[in-house]
């Protein structure tokens, strides 16, 4: 992890709502919650990638989010995430995300820096354990 990576770091990334992004409500297809924690997380991994050596990755442990408002499938949804915080592995982001017309969710998102190789390794002892799991 390079010595970059310090508080004000941002990941930002759009999307266009798709019919697969959404649940529906009444007569509207709406950008789901879901979606909405996975463009967040996506936004944060973006942020985190050049601060990261070849050999890391990075991990969610927590997701504290308010979806405030309805989006329409079609609309552009933003995320962006800024570092708020780095201790030692952990990164702390404040989250903001907003349609065409409003901010939609707000909150908090904390990833954690790992080691690929360890990573790979603690996966394949568990594969092992429970009958060789899934690659």
């Amino acid at each position: 992890m390079s010595s970059t990576l310090e508080p004000g770091v941002q990941g930002v990334l759009a999307r266009t709502v798709e019919a697969e992004h959404c649940t529906r409500r009444g007569e509207y297809d709406i950008f789901s919650t879901p979606n909405l924690v996975l463009l967040l997380e996506e936004a944060a991994i973006e942020g985190l990638a050049p601060h990261l050596r070849e050999d890391q990755a990075s991990v969610g442990s927590k997701v504290d989010i308010a979806h405030t408002a309805p989006t329409l499938r079609g609309q552009t949804v933003t995320a962006t995430a800024t570092v708020t915080e780095v201790d030692r592995r952990r990164v702390v982001f404040d989250i903001r995300v907003e349609d065409d017309t409003e901010v939609i969710g707000t909150g908090t998102h904390e990833r954690f820096v790992i080691d690929l190789p360890g990573f790979e390794s603690r996966l394949a002892a568990k594969a092992e354990q429970v009958g060789g799991g899934t690659r």
